[in-house]
């Protein structure tokens, strides 16, 4: 598949309509675990699981309520692929779009996004404040709390990793490892910001 845009020309675009530092870093962390996600499942186009990650959420911090909706307003005049724009609004399905990830790439997405976003917040928690030392059973705790990080919908993880045919615990394993994998590459890309 192709993306249509360069990463450069991603980066730059999402830096268009994205300036919070969070919302920056999420979309380093999802491109960044999207890459190695592709990797280890041998699915071949690494580059472009990694781009739609970086782009998933190029309309939220402009547009919170037209969240996918306003996605390919953005990313089509930029060349973006109709493969892309598809996977960037899937991973909002049942949430604020209605078009299914039905490829192996938008599942993944759907299921990790989320996920992602849950294990940065237990990682602050910890005094590393890395996600490198945390243990699969540490962030199974957090899981199951639902007070802690209440913004992450576990009904989201949990059927994304039923859309995936994978176990609950194979989903976080796989996102923490990546994320564990990726921190220091994103913590770097973020510096270069300031």
């Amino acid at each position: 598949m192709q993306a249509g845009i360069t990463r450069q020309d991603a980066w730059q675009l999402l830096r268009q309509y994205n300036t919070e530092p969070f919302h920056l870093q999420h979309a380093l962390t999802v491109e960044a675990v999207m890459g190695i996600l592709a990797r280890e499942l041998q699915q071949g186009d690494e580059a472009f699981w990694a781009t739609v990650g970086l782009l998933h959420d190029i309309d939220f911090e402009g547009w919170p309520e037209e969240h996918c909706r306003k996605a390919p307003e953005l990313l089509a005049p930029a060349g973006a692929t109709d493969a892309l724009i598809h996977a960037v609004v899937s991973h909002g399905y049942g949430l604020c779009s209605d078009v299914e990830p039905v490829l192996m790439m938008e599942k993944v997405l759907f299921a990790a996004d989320e996920l992602t976003g849950l294990i940065w917040a237990a990682a602050k928690m910890r005094p590393s404040k890395s996600c490198k030392d945390m243990e699969l059973s540490s962030l199974k705790k957090k899981f199951k709390d639902k007070k802690f990080a209440a913004g992450c919908s576990r009904d989201v993880i949990r059927q994304g990793a039923e859309r995936l045919g994978w176990e609950l615990d194979e989903l976080l394993a796989r996102t923490l490892k990546a994320m564990a994998e990726s921190e220091d590459q994103v913590a770097e890309a973020m510096a270069a910001l300031n």
